[in-house]
């Protein structure tokens, strides 16, 4: 059986699912699903075009599902998708999507610390953890296990490879490939994730020939071409390296080097 603090204002056209929490003054627009078990703090919005999965934790204040900052939004009808066991910390803002993806997304057991921002169209894979005030611009793509350290502000369009972390406080102007650690002004590789790759279970060769391309696009004289080249015909390319060609392929910002 849901519990729904008597304060709480929830349209008759939302839809709630079982063994929910929502705390006082908390509101939930027209069109929004909430998932079985979800916990909505006090004074949350969700806005119309919300979705919530199941086991969702959402803390004081945070906004989710609200209109995009964009001047080019016309009022579509989209949404703001959060998956299951996701956490939303205190003052998180969380818009929706315009035409360009007709969402933004969070996927499954993430953590967005408080007062981060999620702007329209971002798409966030699972298992990412966002620090305190992160603020990521429009159009935002974050792999799956990435993290990003606190009062990071990620410019539109980037992308941000699996299981890479970024340091506390640096800007993110190009695309990160995966199993990267970034920090420094001007943003550079500083080299391979290896702390958070080896507790995930990567086995031993999978982090040997990560490494190994690590090595060969960023302390070599090679341009990002040319080091993808040297990879593709010189190592063994197992599925580890190949996400990481497969991301520079995909890659239209260029490379943080």
């Amino acid at each position: 059986m849901s519990e729904i603090h008597k304060s709480a204002i929830i349209s008759p056209k939302a839809e709630i699912g079982e063994n929910v929490k929502i705390g006082p003054f908390t509101v939930i627009e027209d069109g929004v699903i909430v998932g079985d078990n979800c916990d909505i703090k006090s004074s949350v919005l969700l806005a119309e075009g919300t979705v919530l999965g199941k086991n969702v934790n959402v803390f004081h204040g945070a906004a989710v599902g609200s209109v995009p900052q964009d001047l080019k939004f016309g009022g579509e009808k989209t949404k703001a998708i959060v998956g299951d066991g996701t956490t939303i910390r205190e003052y998180v803002t969380f818009n929706r999507g315009t035409t360009y993806h007709n969402r933004s997304e969070c996927g499954k057991n993430c953590l967005l610390m408080a007062y981060s921002h999620v702007a329209h169209d971002c798409l966030i894979g699972n298992n990412v953890i966002m620090a305190n005030s992160v603020n990521l611009a429009g159009h935002v793509e974050i792999e799956d296990y990435a993290i990003l350290g606190g009062l990071v502000p990620v410019h539109q369009f980037v992308k941000i490879g699996a299981h890479c972390m970024i340091g506390g406080g640096f800007r993110v102007q190009q695309d990160i490939i995966p199993y990267a650690l970034v920090g420094g002004y001007p943003l550079k590789t500083v080299g391979m994730n290896s702390v958070g790759i080896k507790r995930r279970g990567f086995t031993k060769e999978a982090v040997r020939s990560i490494n190994t391309a690590f090595k060969i696009l960023f302390c070599s004289k090679l341009n990002t071409t040319q080091a993808v080249e040297r990879i593709t015909n010189d190592t063994d390319v197992i599925p580890e390296v190949q996400v990481i060609l497969d991301f520079i392929a995909r890659s239209e910002r260029g490379i943080v080097k």
